[in-house]
């Protein structure tokens, strides 16, 4: 049995919380609680609340701590339960800066421990799809591709951290990550990347990027915005291959061959858990992390999420929030 310590359990603490009631072999037996009502959230679960990860680490049979906390919280987190003997799953993005993603990593390399970042994208039916369908070669070797990740200005953060440069990365970090992410662990490393980013003047930071990503015969660009609008959240992509089309609409994965019909692939899960925040009920979650949970039991790293794909995703992230920040 794999036994589990949350750090924070907000709104992404509590998807995970939910999630594991699902995921055999392991349980949720207590959290770090920052605020009364997360200190009552967890006397309302069962769980036993501490005020730190250490006390939780040496009173409790844990094997590892689960952080769902702020990002600039992340490293601090991560490094204290590493030092306290545990592996650990962190959310997205693992840290701003790529040396402290690489010390995270060390660290858990030189403990014999196992680190795993939650980009849940990766475990989304559609880029599984995706992911079959470039791995595989069957209709030929990917051309161009285009990523799109938008929506309106959030408004469910409630103490503004998400705004701030050194706190969130904001939206490089913090919503185009996922499909830069998912970029490179299909094509690789780009060999080069531009951009441009555009933003009102009394915004203090840039509200919507368009990115460039250049690899040997491949070219994808991808758009991430917080629009200044009641605008709804989309995530699509296209990837136009030598002899097929797959476009994921949002709603849709349909292929285009020549010369026959259009292909609506299932996007079914097998198990559709609601999340309790800004985001249907889905099984990304309950995929991801029965898949580090299997990590965890089998003493691997994950396959998926591995550690070169976040360090490049974070030194690409890091030029260009450092680069295009307005103040």
């Amino acid at each position: 049995m794999v036994r589990i310590g949350i750090v924070g359990i907000g709104g992404m603490g509590m998807v995970h919380y939910n999630n594991y009631q699902h995921i055999d072999g392991c349980k949720v037996v207590a959290a770090v609680c920052h605020s009364k009502q997360s200190r009552e959230k967890a006397i309302s679960l069962k769980l036993t609340s501490y005020d730190d990860i250490e006390s939780m680490a040496k009173n409790e049979k844990i094997n590892v701590i689960d952080i769902c906390t702020p990002t600039y919280l992340h490293k601090r987190h991560v490094i204290e339960s590493l030092n306290q003997g545990k592996h650990v799953i962190v959310e997205k993005p693992i840290a701003l800066h790529k040396k402290d993603a690489e010390e995270m990593f060390k660290l858990a390399s030189d403990k014999k421990l196992l680190l795993f970042v939650g980009q849940v994208v990766q475990f989304t039916k559609e880029s599984e799809i995706l992911r079959e369908a470039v791995e595989s070669g069957k209709f030929g070797k990917p051309l161009d591709g285009y990523f799109e990740r938008i929506c309106g200005r959030p408004k469910w953060i409630k103490d503004g951290w998400l705004f701030d440069k050194e706190k969130s990365g904001i939206i490089p970090f913090d919503l185009h990550v996922h499909d830069l992410d998912l970029i490179i662990s299909l094509f690789g490393k780009p060999m080069s990347f531009t951009y441009t980013s555009c933003g009102r003047k009394e915004a203090d930071y840039k509200e919507e990027y368009r990115f460039n990503y250049r690899f040997k015969d491949l070219n994808v660009s991808a758009e991430a915005a917080w629009f200044n609008a009641n605008y709804p959240f989309k995530a699509t992509w296209r990837v136009y291959f030598e002899n097929a089309l797959i476009e994921n609409d949002g709603q849709n994965v349909i292929l285009y061959q020549p010369d026959k019909e259009p292909f609506h692939y299932k996007l079914e899960d097998e198990i559709m858990i609601p999340t309790g925040i800004n985001l249907p009920a889905t099984g990304m979650f309950y995929r991801e992390l029965s898949h580090f949970i299997s990590c965890i039991e089998k003493g691997t790293p994950s396959n998926r999420v591995g550690r070169e794909q976040i360090i490049t995703g974070i030194e690409i992230l890091e030029k260009i929030l450092d680069d295009g920040y307005v103040k």
